[in-house]
């Protein structure tokens, strides 16, 4: 693979975040009339991320093909108020927990408590992503600023004791950084004054082809993951740790997404397509590689390096054409994929899974850095 080096950058020392041009624009207004803004990171070595205050959403990432043309790799709308409306978890931050907790209940520190439930896949009512005004709904506050030289915007964002059912005042800060090797980096950061579960994530949806460039099937995926946690009909994992040999969640050694998408496979049935969490093989607080894609036609490749234990695979199986994106083009079923660096689903109520408890006095890290090249 080579890494995205366009044009040669010679720097003499360190750039500091005075130094550092990240421009900034409106990106439309909320229902309530509050304005959102687009901020843009650009590498200078054809890398070019664009992140709005709303949601935390990445908005555009440019990112060019063997022969070096730039195409779009995220699906999504053309402003703020077409996420709120339309696409509001398209490539956003999730949280306070990403994924789903069973029946919104958990009970921390002999005390139960009742989060909304805002789903009910399989009839079974569920809390997913947060709730109906999870942190992919709020407008963070956005701090332009540099990471090891170059373009960085830090978002911040205040949740309050009982937000969406959740304890404590919790504070969060999301780091959106381009990296001079072709990548875009989300470091978070969070403290809280009561314990309470978090699992932090950024659900973007890709498309290595291009935004709207019909569907991912043909994109080649390796996970370094050798088992999963299968789920009830409800989405909701067993407890299991299942191996993934000589299913069609073995994805440890290339293979194309769409190859066993329709396999004759009780797991397949549940979700239509993959919607499955993956037990990473990599443990360290280094961010270590858990997923590579390769879209043989562009040539493009994305890494996906994380601290975290786990990765949700999710192939849009609920797409059907209703939602045009930012190409004027509909999303087919499997118009994109998400690689969702998280923690395990309902681990509050799962005691063998790693814990997501956060508690007063310790301070929540997770990186994850999604990295193209072409081959």
């Amino acid at each position: 693979m080579r890494p995205l080096l366009l044009s040669l950058v010679v720097s003499v020392g360190v750039a500091s975040a005075a130094d550092v041009k990240v421009p900034s624009r409106s990106f439309g207004r909320l229902a309530d009339g509050r304005e959102s803004r687009l901020f843009t990171l650009d590498n200078g070595r054809g890398l070019v991320a664009e992140v709005t205050d709303f949601g935390g959403i990445i908005v555009r990432l440019l990112v060019p093909d063997r022969a070096g043309r730039a195409a779009d790799v995220v699906l999504g709308v053309d402003s703020a108020g077409e996420f709120e409306a339309k696409a509001a978890g398209f490539n956003s931050v999730i949280g306070r927990y990403a994924n789903r907790i069973a029946g919104g209940r958990f009970t921390l520190d002999g005390k139960t408590y009742q989060l909304e439930t805002n789903s009910s896949s399989g009839g079974v009512p569920v809390h997913i992503h947060g709730g109906r005004q999870g942190f992919n709904r709020r407008l963070w506050a956005a701090t332009p600023t540099a990471r090891d030289g170059l373009p960085a915007v830090r978002l911040s964002l205040t949740s309050p004791d009982g937000d969406q059912g959740y304890p404590g005042n919790l504070q969060v800060e999301v780091l959106y950084s381009v990296t001079a090797d072709g990548a875009l980096r989300l470091d978070y950061t969070a403290t809280t004054d009561r314990p309470t579960p978090l699992n932090l994530t950024n659900h973007a949806y890709f498309n290595l082809k291009g935004e709207g460039e019909g569907d991912i099937l043909n994109h080649e995926l390796t996970l370094r993951a050798a088992r999963y946690t299968p789920v009830t009909p409800a989405l909701i994992p067993t407890g299991e740790f299942a191996p993934v040999a000589g299913t069609p969640f073995d994805f440890t050694r290339p293979r194309r997404i769409g190859e066993r998408i329709a396999a004759d496979h009780p797991q397949m049935a549940i979700g239509r397509g993959y919607d499955h969490n993956f037990m990473l093989d990599h443990r360290g607080d280094a961010p270590g590689l858990a997923a590579l894609v390769h879209e043989p036609a562009s040539g493009r490749v994305l890494e996906v390096l994380t601290t975290e234990p786990g990765v949700q695979l999710f192939t849009a199986n609920h797409f059907a054409g209703r939602l045009v994106g930012k190409s004027g083009r509909a999303y087919p079923r499997y118009g994109g994929f998400c690689l969702e660096t998280q923690h395990y689903p309902d681990s509050p109520n799962q005691p063998a899974f790693p814990s997501t408890i956060l508690r007063p006095g310790q301070t929540f890290r997770s990186t994850t850095l999604f990295r193209f090249s072409t081959r």
